[in-house]
């Protein structure tokens, strides 16, 4: 068709995916729609401001300036923005600074809004309300995309009898903010491709708050579903059953990558499932293809030994990567 654009403009486009990287701080993907991006812009994107630190092309190598119909990658920002968000190029980076405060100003006026207060005229109408259960769950994933799409899966499956209100939702690993939340607001938190960071799970067993993992998004829905339903059964639980740490790689022709761990915590097995952690992020999920204590297979190793595992169809192993092990079990729901 021709399409034309100018390239000469100060840049502007539109976030496509952000997330909250842990060596790199907010990480967004921005189609430039019209003008050109340079390094050391200033910019607004969505309720945010910042400075261009880098940009990287699609395949991940650092360049200066992006025209027209490029997808860069770009750091520097306060914040995570949203999918689908405006990024517009400004002159200063004071200007950029004072239309995010502007923005966080409105955004602050407009939670508050939401906040119900008891009235005369309101009571009666909040009495019937609450003949409706309300569920609520607090999001947890790896990127704001993925975030988004949960959110807007998960509210959908409300219906006259239950509602499901999703009262927090962002990226990046499960901390203790979350965890207190979930506690105050009797909700259950749903982490998708994340775990919890610290001792986050020894604070929701204290705090009574129920943490749920998951790596395919219908596979939450439906099991909210089936909670809403009182249909789940069986019941699919994962139980960790050993934890540890990653302190050595070693590279093996015709094996692969062999991780030298030691057990921190209960036993890792040759049957057991092993999901890989790195910042709070899980970055592997999947079976084990060996386990090796020294030059020997064994099929249990216990807390305190050092052992070398390899998985299958996965090499990106580092070191102080750590590890869960864990087995799948499924129990009869029963009535209570």
């Amino acid at each position: 068709l021709e399409l034309r654009s100018n390239p000469k403009l100060i840049g502007k486009g539109t976030v496509i995916e952000s997330r909250l990287d842990p060596g790199r701080g907010a990480v967004c993907t921005v189609l430039v729609q019209s003008g050109t991006l340079h390094v050391g812009d200033s910019f607004v994107v969505g309720m945010y401001s910042g400075k261009i630190r880098a940009m990287f092309d699609d395949k991940g190598l650092p360049i200066q300036e992006a025209g027209p119909s490029a997808p860069v990658e770009i750091l520097g920002i306060s914040g995570v923005p949203a999918a689908g968000d405006p990024f517009e190029g400004v002159e200063t980076d004071r200007f950029a600074k004072q239309i995010s405060q502007k923005r966080l100003e409105y955004k602050r006026i407009e939670s508050a809004k939401k906040v119900r207060k008891v009235t005369l005229e309101s009571l009666n109408e909040m009495i019937k309300e609450g003949e409706v259960q309300e569920l609520c769950i607090i999001v947890k994933a790896d990127v704001d995309g993925s975030s988004q799409a949960l959110t807007e899966s998960l509210e959908k499956l409300s219906n006259s009898e239950v509602r499901v209100k999703v009262i927090h939702s962002g990226t990046g690993g499960i901390n203790d903010s979350d965890v207190m939340l979930a506690s105050a607001s009797n909700a259950i938190i749903i982490g998708y491709h994340v775990r919890p960071t610290g001792k986050v799970s020894d604070l929701a067993d204290k705090e009574n708050v129920s943490i749920k993992f998951y790596n395919i998004i219908f596979e939450a829905t439906d099991d909210i579903k089936a909670a809403m339903e009182g249909m789940l059964s069986p019941i699919i639980e994962q139980k960790v059953t050993g934890t540890g740490e990653i302190r050595q790689i070693f590279k093996v022709s015709k094996v692969g990558t062999i991780a030298g761990s030691v057990c921190m915590s209960g036993k890792v097995s040759r049957k057991s499932k092993m999901r890989i952690i790195r910042d709070g992020v899980v970055v592997f999920d999947g079976a084990l293809s060996s386990l090796k204590r020294y030059k020997d297979d064994v099929s249990v190793v216990e807390a305190g030994q050092e052992f070398g595992f390899a998985l299958t169809d996965f090499n990106d192993i580092k070191d102080n990567d750590h590890f869960e092990a864990y087995e799948v079990i499924e129990t009869a729901k029963k009535l209570s």
